[in-house]
Protein backbone atom coordinates (compact mmCIF):
# COMPACT_ATOMS: atom_id res chain seq x y z
CA UNK A 1 0.00 0.00 0.00
CA UNK A 2 1.54 3.64 -0.85
CA UNK A 3 2.15 6.19 1.89
CA UNK A 4 -1.15 7.51 3.38
CA UNK A 5 -2.37 10.67 1.73
CA UNK A 6 -1.19 14.22 3.77
CA UNK A 7 -3.87 16.59 4.59
CA UNK A 8 -3.67 20.64 4.32
CA UNK A 9 -2.76 22.65 7.67
CA UNK A 10 -1.15 26.25 7.83
CA UNK A 11 0.07 26.16 4.20
CA UNK A 12 2.04 22.52 3.98
CA UNK A 13 1.05 19.21 3.18
CA UNK A 14 0.98 16.71 6.56
CA UNK A 15 1.33 13.28 6.54
CA UNK A 16 0.67 12.31 10.35
CA UNK A 17 0.97 8.96 12.25
CA UNK A 18 -2.32 7.86 12.32
CA UNK A 19 -4.15 6.96 9.64
CA UNK A 20 -7.45 5.61 7.43
CA UNK A 21 -7.63 2.35 5.33
CA UNK A 22 -10.15 3.13 2.53
CA UNK A 23 -11.33 0.22 0.91
CA UNK A 24 -13.58 -0.02 -2.11
CA UNK A 25 -17.13 -0.39 -1.81
CA UNK A 26 -17.07 -2.76 -4.72
CA UNK A 27 -14.48 -5.50 -4.47
CA UNK A 28 -13.69 -4.76 -0.74
CA UNK A 29 -10.16 -3.85 -1.84
CA UNK A 30 -7.44 -1.28 -0.09
CA UNK A 31 -7.88 2.13 -2.70
CA UNK A 32 -5.60 3.71 -0.24
CA UNK A 33 -5.08 5.10 3.18
CA UNK A 34 -5.43 9.13 4.16
CA UNK A 35 -3.58 10.83 7.32
CA UNK A 36 -5.52 11.66 10.04
CA UNK A 37 -5.79 15.24 12.31
CA UNK A 38 -6.34 14.39 16.18
CA UNK A 39 -8.36 17.68 18.00
CA UNK A 40 -5.19 19.16 18.57
CA UNK A 41 -4.55 19.38 15.07
CA UNK A 42 -7.99 20.58 14.14
CA UNK A 43 -7.56 23.29 17.55
CA UNK A 44 -4.36 24.55 15.52
CA UNK A 45 -6.34 24.50 11.85
CA UNK A 46 -8.68 27.07 13.52
CA UNK A 47 -5.78 28.84 15.24
CA UNK A 48 -4.44 29.21 11.72
CA UNK A 49 -7.84 30.31 9.74
CA UNK A 50 -8.41 33.07 12.59
CA UNK A 51 -4.94 34.27 12.13
CA UNK A 52 -4.86 34.15 8.17
CA UNK A 53 -8.39 36.19 8.15
CA UNK A 54 -7.08 39.66 7.62
CA UNK A 55 -4.86 38.57 4.98
CA UNK A 56 -7.66 36.91 3.22
CA UNK A 57 -9.65 39.48 3.49
CA UNK A 58 -7.32 41.96 2.39
CA UNK A 59 -6.51 40.15 -0.67
CA UNK A 60 -8.22 42.27 -4.21
CA UNK A 61 -10.41 40.78 -6.07
CA UNK A 62 -7.95 40.30 -9.23
CA UNK A 63 -5.98 37.87 -6.82
CA UNK A 64 -8.68 36.33 -5.48
CA UNK A 65 -9.86 35.44 -8.90
CA UNK A 66 -5.92 34.12 -9.76
CA UNK A 67 -6.18 31.91 -6.65
CA UNK A 68 -9.31 30.21 -8.43
CA UNK A 69 -7.92 29.68 -11.60
CA UNK A 70 -5.13 28.31 -10.17
CA UNK A 71 -7.61 25.81 -8.86
CA UNK A 72 -9.58 25.30 -11.74
CA UNK A 73 -6.19 24.74 -13.92
CA UNK A 74 -4.84 22.31 -11.25
CA UNK A 75 -7.76 20.38 -10.74
CA UNK A 76 -8.46 19.98 -14.73
CA UNK A 77 -4.69 18.90 -15.09
CA UNK A 78 -5.40 16.01 -12.80
CA UNK A 79 -8.85 15.28 -14.14
CA UNK A 80 -8.66 11.60 -14.61
CA UNK A 81 -6.92 11.03 -11.42
CA UNK A 82 -9.40 12.46 -9.45
CA UNK A 83 -12.01 10.21 -11.49
CA UNK A 84 -10.09 7.44 -10.78
CA UNK A 85 -9.92 7.70 -7.31
CA UNK A 86 -14.06 8.87 -6.96
CA UNK A 87 -14.43 5.29 -8.94
CA UNK A 88 -12.70 3.37 -6.53
CA UNK A 89 -13.31 4.89 -3.06
CA UNK A 90 -16.63 5.88 -3.46
CA UNK A 91 -17.76 3.34 -6.17
CA UNK A 92 -19.36 6.37 -8.39
CA UNK A 93 -19.05 4.71 -12.65
CA UNK A 94 -16.22 6.01 -13.83
CA UNK A 95 -18.30 8.14 -16.64
CA UNK A 96 -20.28 10.25 -13.47
CA UNK A 97 -17.22 10.23 -11.68
CA UNK A 98 -15.77 12.52 -14.59
CA UNK A 99 -19.09 14.25 -14.43
CA UNK A 100 -18.45 15.17 -10.85
CA UNK A 101 -14.62 16.38 -11.84
CA UNK A 102 -15.81 18.50 -14.39
CA UNK A 103 -18.19 20.26 -12.44
CA UNK A 104 -16.12 20.91 -9.87
CA UNK A 105 -14.05 22.70 -12.43
CA UNK A 106 -16.96 24.64 -13.37
CA UNK A 107 -17.37 25.89 -9.63
CA UNK A 108 -14.20 27.68 -9.75
CA UNK A 109 -14.19 28.85 -12.69
CA UNK A 110 -17.19 30.25 -11.69
CA UNK A 111 -15.71 31.33 -8.32
CA UNK A 112 -12.95 33.52 -10.11
CA UNK A 113 -16.07 35.39 -12.16
CA UNK A 114 -17.77 36.02 -9.20
CA UNK A 115 -14.84 37.45 -7.01
CA UNK A 116 -14.64 39.92 -9.84
CA UNK A 117 -17.75 41.42 -9.60
CA UNK A 118 -18.95 41.00 -5.36
CA UNK A 119 -20.41 44.50 -5.49
CA UNK A 120 -22.97 46.78 -2.88
CA UNK A 121 -25.38 49.28 -3.81
CA UNK A 122 -25.85 53.17 -3.06
CA UNK A 123 -28.83 54.19 -0.93
CA UNK A 124 -30.65 56.99 -0.72
CA UNK A 125 -31.06 58.25 3.29
CA UNK A 126 -33.21 61.30 2.53
CA UNK A 127 -36.54 59.50 2.47
CA UNK A 128 -36.94 61.25 5.53
CA UNK A 129 -36.23 64.70 6.43
CA UNK A 130 -33.29 63.97 8.70
CA UNK A 131 -31.62 62.41 6.05
CA UNK A 132 -31.05 65.14 4.22
CA UNK A 133 -27.61 65.36 2.67
CA UNK A 134 -26.94 61.57 3.65
CA UNK A 135 -26.35 58.67 1.35
CA UNK A 136 -25.36 55.03 2.25
CA UNK A 137 -23.11 52.71 0.45
CA UNK A 138 -23.55 48.81 1.38
CA UNK A 139 -20.35 46.23 0.96
CA UNK A 140 -20.09 42.67 2.10
CA UNK A 141 -17.51 41.17 4.28
CA UNK A 142 -16.40 37.68 4.73
CA UNK A 143 -17.25 35.74 7.64
CA UNK A 144 -14.16 33.70 9.24
CA UNK A 145 -13.45 31.38 9.62
CA UNK A 146 -15.82 28.70 8.32
CA UNK A 147 -16.10 24.92 8.75
CA UNK A 148 -17.26 23.06 6.10
CA UNK A 149 -18.46 19.84 6.50
CA UNK A 150 -19.07 17.57 3.22
CA UNK A 151 -20.74 13.85 2.63
CA UNK A 152 -19.51 10.62 0.47
CA UNK A 153 -21.53 10.96 -2.11
CA UNK A 154 -20.03 13.96 -4.06
CA UNK A 155 -16.83 14.54 -2.02
CA UNK A 156 -15.13 16.71 -4.74
CA UNK A 157 -17.91 18.77 -6.04
CA UNK A 158 -19.25 19.86 -2.45
CA UNK A 159 -15.86 20.74 -0.92
CA UNK A 160 -15.67 22.74 -4.50
CA UNK A 161 -19.32 24.51 -3.38
CA UNK A 162 -17.88 25.43 -0.04
CA UNK A 163 -14.60 26.16 -0.74
CA UNK A 164 -15.05 28.55 -4.22
CA UNK A 165 -17.09 30.71 -2.33
CA UNK A 166 -15.25 31.44 0.51
CA UNK A 167 -12.19 32.54 -1.59
CA UNK A 168 -13.88 34.58 -4.07
CA UNK A 169 -15.50 36.40 -1.10
CA UNK A 170 -11.68 36.49 1.12
CA UNK A 171 -13.20 34.22 4.05
CA UNK A 172 -11.07 31.61 5.60
CA UNK A 173 -12.19 27.92 5.62
CA UNK A 174 -11.41 24.67 7.17
CA UNK A 175 -13.05 21.33 5.12
CA UNK A 176 -13.85 18.06 7.16
CA UNK A 177 -13.89 15.71 4.21
CA UNK A 178 -16.22 12.22 4.83
CA UNK A 179 -14.51 9.38 6.65
CA UNK A 180 -16.19 7.07 3.67
CA UNK A 181 -13.94 8.57 0.71
CA UNK A 182 -11.76 11.18 2.25
CA UNK A 183 -8.84 10.48 -0.66
CA UNK A 184 -10.29 12.17 -3.75
CA UNK A 185 -10.78 15.42 -1.12
CA UNK A 186 -6.99 15.14 -0.69
CA UNK A 187 -6.03 15.38 -3.87
CA UNK A 188 -7.78 18.34 -4.02
CA UNK A 189 -6.10 19.41 -1.00
CA UNK A 190 -2.58 19.05 -2.96
CA UNK A 191 -4.40 21.21 -5.45
CA UNK A 192 -5.12 24.31 -2.91
CA UNK A 193 -1.53 23.90 -1.29
CA UNK A 194 -0.05 25.27 -5.12
CA UNK A 195 -3.27 28.04 -5.31
CA UNK A 196 -1.54 31.24 -3.59
CA UNK A 197 -4.20 31.78 -0.96
CA UNK A 198 -2.64 32.76 2.37
CA UNK A 199 -0.83 30.47 4.23
CA UNK A 200 -3.30 28.34 7.35
CA UNK A 201 -6.01 30.32 5.39
CA UNK A 202 -7.96 26.85 4.07
CA UNK A 203 -7.17 23.95 5.90
CA UNK A 204 -8.53 20.38 4.82
CA UNK A 205 -8.52 17.79 7.99
CA UNK A 206 -9.62 14.50 8.15
CA UNK A 207 -10.78 13.48 11.50
CA UNK A 208 -13.03 11.74 14.02
CA UNK A 209 -16.84 13.22 14.61
CA UNK A 210 -15.20 14.05 18.41
CA UNK A 211 -12.29 15.35 16.99
CA UNK A 212 -14.03 17.79 15.16
CA UNK A 213 -15.70 19.39 17.77
CA UNK A 214 -13.75 22.34 17.70
CA UNK A 215 -15.19 23.20 14.63
CA UNK A 216 -19.14 23.47 15.67
CA UNK A 217 -17.51 24.26 19.82
CA UNK A 218 -14.81 27.07 19.18
CA UNK A 219 -16.57 30.36 19.33
CA UNK A 220 -14.29 32.34 17.02
CA UNK A 221 -15.51 29.71 13.72
CA UNK A 222 -18.60 32.42 12.33
CA UNK A 223 -20.24 29.99 10.15
CA UNK A 224 -20.88 26.39 9.27
CA UNK A 225 -21.54 24.86 6.21
CA UNK A 226 -22.69 21.46 6.13
CA UNK A 227 -23.94 19.35 3.60
CA UNK A 228 -25.21 16.04 4.74
CA UNK A 229 -28.12 14.45 6.84
CA UNK A 230 -31.24 15.95 8.36
CA UNK A 231 -30.32 14.63 11.45
CA UNK A 232 -26.59 16.04 11.94
CA UNK A 233 -27.69 19.12 10.07
CA UNK A 234 -30.26 19.86 12.70
CA UNK A 235 -28.44 18.86 15.10
CA UNK A 236 -25.43 21.31 14.11
CA UNK A 237 -27.96 24.00 13.93
CA UNK A 238 -29.18 23.47 17.54
CA UNK A 239 -25.47 23.10 18.93
CA UNK A 240 -24.47 26.79 17.30
CA UNK A 241 -26.81 28.85 18.29
CA UNK A 242 -24.56 31.85 17.56
CA UNK A 243 -23.39 31.10 14.60
CA UNK A 244 -24.35 31.38 10.54
CA UNK A 245 -25.34 27.92 9.73
CA UNK A 246 -25.82 26.90 6.01
CA UNK A 247 -27.83 23.13 5.83
CA UNK A 248 -27.86 21.11 2.41
CA UNK A 249 -29.54 18.33 3.78
CA UNK A 250 -31.86 15.32 2.61
CA UNK A 251 -34.66 14.94 0.37
CA UNK A 252 -37.56 12.44 -1.12
CA UNK A 253 -37.78 13.89 -4.42
CA UNK A 254 -40.96 13.56 -6.03
CA UNK A 255 -41.79 13.84 -10.26
CA UNK A 256 -45.48 14.65 -11.51
CA UNK A 257 -46.53 13.51 -14.92
CA UNK A 258 -48.88 14.79 -16.68
CA UNK A 259 -50.92 13.65 -19.22
CA UNK A 260 -49.72 16.15 -22.01
CA UNK A 261 -46.07 14.93 -20.58
CA UNK A 262 -43.81 13.38 -23.49
CA UNK A 263 -43.14 9.59 -21.88
CA UNK A 264 -40.80 8.83 -23.62
CA UNK A 265 -38.58 11.41 -22.37
CA UNK A 266 -40.10 11.50 -18.58
CA UNK A 267 -39.37 7.77 -18.41
CA UNK A 268 -35.85 8.09 -19.87
CA UNK A 269 -35.01 11.02 -17.10
CA UNK A 270 -36.69 10.00 -14.58
CA UNK A 271 -34.49 6.67 -14.85
CA UNK A 272 -31.38 8.72 -14.65
CA UNK A 273 -32.71 11.27 -12.23
CA UNK A 274 -33.63 7.80 -9.55
CA UNK A 275 -30.49 5.28 -10.40
CA UNK A 276 -27.23 7.50 -11.23
CA UNK A 277 -25.22 7.03 -8.41
CA UNK A 278 -27.40 4.16 -6.78
CA UNK A 279 -29.59 6.86 -6.05
CA UNK A 280 -27.06 8.43 -2.93
CA UNK A 281 -28.01 11.83 -4.26
CA UNK A 282 -30.38 14.21 -1.64
CA UNK A 283 -32.27 15.21 -5.17
CA UNK A 284 -32.35 11.74 -6.42
CA UNK A 285 -35.79 11.22 -8.12
CA UNK A 286 -37.95 8.84 -5.67
CA UNK A 287 -41.32 9.47 -5.51
CA UNK A 288 -42.50 9.56 -9.48
CA UNK A 289 -46.83 10.64 -9.58
CA UNK A 290 -48.15 9.90 -12.56
CA UNK A 291 -51.80 11.16 -13.73
CA UNK A 292 -53.93 8.28 -14.30
CA UNK A 293 -55.06 8.02 -17.57
CA UNK A 294 -51.04 7.88 -18.75
CA UNK A 295 -50.20 6.03 -15.48
CA UNK A 296 -50.10 2.07 -17.70
CA UNK A 297 -48.22 4.20 -20.49
CA UNK A 298 -45.14 5.26 -18.15
CA UNK A 299 -44.93 2.08 -16.15
CA UNK A 300 -45.12 0.51 -19.91
CA UNK A 301 -41.79 2.52 -20.85
CA UNK A 302 -40.10 2.72 -17.40
CA UNK A 303 -39.98 -0.52 -16.22
CA UNK A 304 -38.03 -2.30 -18.66
CA UNK A 305 -35.82 0.90 -18.69
CA UNK A 306 -34.74 0.19 -15.47
CA UNK A 307 -34.20 -3.54 -15.50
CA UNK A 308 -31.88 -2.90 -18.31
CA UNK A 309 -29.29 -0.97 -16.02
CA UNK A 310 -25.78 -2.25 -15.94
CA UNK A 311 -25.21 -2.77 -12.67
CA UNK A 312 -21.68 -3.48 -11.70
CA UNK A 313 -17.87 -2.68 -11.30
CA UNK A 314 -17.52 1.06 -11.46
CA UNK A 315 -14.27 1.28 -12.58
CA UNK A 316 -15.80 -0.42 -15.72
CA UNK A 317 -17.00 1.61 -18.92
CA UNK A 318 -20.39 1.60 -19.89
CA UNK A 319 -21.16 0.88 -15.49
CA UNK A 320 -24.70 2.40 -15.23
CA UNK A 321 -25.13 1.76 -11.29
CA UNK A 322 -22.34 0.69 -8.65
CA UNK A 323 -22.81 -0.16 -5.27
CA UNK A 324 -23.66 1.75 -2.51
CA UNK A 325 -21.56 2.99 -0.40
CA UNK A 326 -21.55 0.01 2.29
CA UNK A 327 -23.23 -2.80 3.12
CA UNK A 328 -24.97 -1.24 6.31
CA UNK A 329 -27.26 1.04 3.85
CA UNK A 330 -27.39 -1.76 1.43
CA UNK A 331 -29.46 -3.61 3.87
CA UNK A 332 -31.05 -1.03 4.87
CA UNK A 333 -32.51 -0.29 1.66
CA UNK A 334 -33.62 -3.79 0.83
CA UNK A 335 -35.13 -4.13 4.57
CA UNK A 336 -37.28 -1.23 3.35
CA UNK A 337 -38.21 -2.73 -0.05
CA UNK A 338 -39.38 -6.15 1.88
CA UNK A 339 -40.99 -4.17 3.98
CA UNK A 340 -43.20 -2.01 0.98
CA UNK A 341 -43.43 -5.71 -0.45
CA UNK A 342 -44.86 -7.08 2.78
CA UNK A 343 -47.41 -4.14 3.29
CA UNK A 344 -48.94 -4.84 -0.77
CA UNK A 345 -46.71 -2.69 -3.09
CA UNK A 346 -45.51 -4.46 -6.10
CA UNK A 347 -41.89 -4.86 -6.72
CA UNK A 348 -42.07 -4.48 -10.53
CA UNK A 349 -37.73 -5.21 -10.93
CA UNK A 350 -34.77 -5.24 -9.37
CA UNK A 351 -34.58 -5.08 -5.63
CA UNK A 352 -32.13 -8.20 -5.10
CA UNK A 353 -28.84 -7.70 -2.94
CA UNK A 354 -25.53 -8.55 -3.52
CA UNK A 355 -23.46 -7.50 -0.90
CA UNK A 356 -22.92 -3.79 -1.49
CA UNK A 357 -24.75 -3.71 -4.73
CA UNK A 358 -28.78 -3.54 -4.89
CA UNK A 359 -30.35 -4.10 -8.16
CA UNK A 360 -32.57 -0.96 -9.36
CA UNK A 361 -35.54 -1.53 -8.26
CA UNK A 362 -39.80 -0.05 -8.84
CA UNK A 363 -42.20 -0.28 -6.70
CA UNK A 364 -45.87 -0.02 -7.59
CA UNK A 365 -48.69 0.53 -5.81
CA UNK A 366 -47.23 2.31 -2.83
CA UNK A 367 -48.93 4.11 -0.06
CA UNK A 368 -47.33 7.41 1.48
CA UNK A 369 -46.87 6.12 4.62
CA UNK A 370 -45.01 3.71 3.81
CA UNK A 371 -40.97 4.31 4.14
CA UNK A 372 -40.12 4.39 0.75
CA UNK A 373 -42.10 7.23 0.14
CA UNK A 374 -42.41 9.21 3.20
CA UNK A 375 -38.09 9.26 4.06
CA UNK A 376 -35.43 9.50 2.38
CA UNK A 377 -34.53 6.26 0.51
CA UNK A 378 -30.87 7.21 -0.81
CA UNK A 379 -30.96 4.39 -2.79
CA UNK A 380 -31.59 2.73 -6.59
CA UNK A 381 -35.05 2.55 -5.49
CA UNK A 382 -38.20 4.49 -6.85
CA UNK A 383 -41.88 4.21 -6.44
CA UNK A 384 -44.69 4.85 -9.11
CA UNK A 385 -48.14 5.96 -8.05
CA UNK A 386 -51.25 7.33 -9.85
CA UNK A 387 -53.17 10.49 -9.24
CA UNK A 388 -56.30 11.64 -10.61
CA UNK A 389 -56.32 15.69 -9.90
CA UNK A 390 -53.57 17.80 -10.14
CA UNK A 391 -53.88 19.75 -6.96
CA UNK A 392 -53.99 16.27 -5.28
CA UNK A 393 -50.98 15.64 -6.70
CA UNK A 394 -49.25 18.70 -5.56
CA UNK A 395 -50.72 18.21 -1.92
CA UNK A 396 -48.66 14.75 -2.22
CA UNK A 397 -45.58 16.07 -3.15
CA UNK A 398 -46.06 18.37 0.18
CA UNK A 399 -46.68 15.16 2.02
CA UNK A 400 -43.39 14.71 2.92
CA UNK A 401 -41.04 16.75 6.09
CA UNK A 402 -38.42 17.47 3.27
CA UNK A 403 -38.76 20.24 0.58
CA UNK A 404 -35.57 19.95 -1.50
CA UNK A 405 -36.54 20.46 -5.00
CA UNK A 406 -39.29 18.76 -7.42
CA UNK A 407 -39.72 18.21 -11.33
CA UNK A 408 -43.11 18.41 -13.64
CA UNK A 409 -43.40 16.71 -17.06
CA UNK A 410 -46.08 18.98 -18.62
CA UNK A 411 -45.98 21.58 -21.50
CA UNK A 412 -49.37 23.42 -19.94
CA UNK A 413 -47.42 26.85 -18.50
CA UNK A 414 -50.69 27.38 -16.39
CA UNK A 415 -49.61 24.04 -14.65
CA UNK A 416 -46.01 24.35 -14.44
CA UNK A 417 -46.86 28.49 -12.65
CA UNK A 418 -49.33 26.63 -10.32
CA UNK A 419 -46.54 23.78 -9.07
CA UNK A 420 -44.00 27.05 -8.93
CA UNK A 421 -46.52 28.49 -6.44
CA UNK A 422 -48.06 25.41 -4.72
CA UNK A 423 -44.84 23.14 -4.19
CA UNK A 424 -43.29 23.62 -0.56
CA UNK A 425 -39.34 23.34 -2.30
CA UNK A 426 -36.28 25.09 -2.81
CA UNK A 427 -36.55 24.42 -6.50
CA UNK A 428 -39.08 23.05 -9.07
CA UNK A 429 -38.03 21.93 -12.32
CA UNK A 430 -40.00 21.92 -15.49
CA UNK A 431 -39.57 18.41 -18.17
CA UNK A 432 -36.95 17.82 -15.88
CA UNK A 433 -36.02 15.86 -12.65
CA UNK A 434 -35.72 17.05 -9.37
CA UNK A 435 -31.64 16.05 -10.15
CA UNK A 436 -31.45 18.58 -12.79
CA UNK A 437 -28.64 21.36 -11.74
CA UNK A 438 -26.83 23.83 -12.86
CA UNK A 439 -24.30 24.74 -10.43
CA UNK A 440 -24.51 28.44 -10.34
CA UNK A 441 -27.92 28.57 -10.16
CA UNK A 442 -29.01 28.90 -6.02
CA UNK A 443 -29.98 25.55 -5.10
CA UNK A 444 -30.76 24.63 -1.16
CA UNK A 445 -34.06 23.34 0.58
CA UNK A 446 -36.77 24.14 2.66
CA UNK A 447 -38.55 21.96 5.99
CA UNK A 448 -36.03 19.57 6.65
CA UNK A 449 -33.84 20.21 3.78
CA UNK A 450 -31.99 22.68 4.27
CA UNK A 451 -31.49 26.18 5.31
CA UNK A 452 -29.96 28.59 2.76
CA UNK A 453 -28.38 28.45 -0.46
CA UNK A 454 -25.25 27.38 -2.57
CA UNK A 455 -24.83 28.15 -5.78
CA UNK A 456 -21.42 30.45 -5.72
CA UNK A 457 -22.88 33.64 -6.06
CA UNK A 458 -25.92 32.90 -3.72
CA UNK A 459 -22.87 30.73 -1.23
CA UNK A 460 -20.82 34.09 -1.08
CA UNK A 461 -23.74 35.98 0.15
CA UNK A 462 -24.14 33.71 2.89
CA UNK A 463 -20.69 33.60 3.78
CA UNK A 464 -20.39 37.26 4.08
CA UNK A 465 -22.23 40.07 6.25
CA UNK A 466 -24.19 42.94 4.75
CA UNK A 467 -22.41 46.20 6.35
CA UNK A 468 -23.63 49.83 5.65
CA UNK A 469 -22.02 53.09 5.55
CA UNK A 470 -23.81 56.14 5.86
CA UNK A 471 -21.89 59.41 4.82
CA UNK A 472 -22.87 62.95 5.00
Amino acid sequence: MTAPLPYLLDGALVASAEAAVVRSPWSGSVVGSASVAGRREVEHAVDRAVAAAPAAAALPSHERAAVLERIKAGVAARREELAHCLASEAGKPLAMARTEVDRAIFVFGQGAEEARRIGGEVIPLDLMPHGNGRWGITRRFPLAPIAGITPFNFPVLLAAHKLAPAIACGATLVLKPPPQDPLSTLLLAQVLAESGYPAGALAVVPCSNDDAAPLLDDPRVRMVSFTGSARVGWMIRQRCPMKKVALELGGNAAVLIEPDADLDHAARRCVAGGYLYAGQSCISTQRILVHASVYDAFVERFVPLVAALRTGDPLAEGTDVGPMIDEANARRAEAWIQEAAGAGATLACGGARHGTLLTPAVLLHTTGAMRVNCEEIFAPVTTVRPYQDFEEALAAVNDSPYGLQAGLFSHDIRRILRAFEALEVGGVVSNEVPGWRVDHAPYGGVKQSGAGREGVRWAIEEMTELRLLMIG
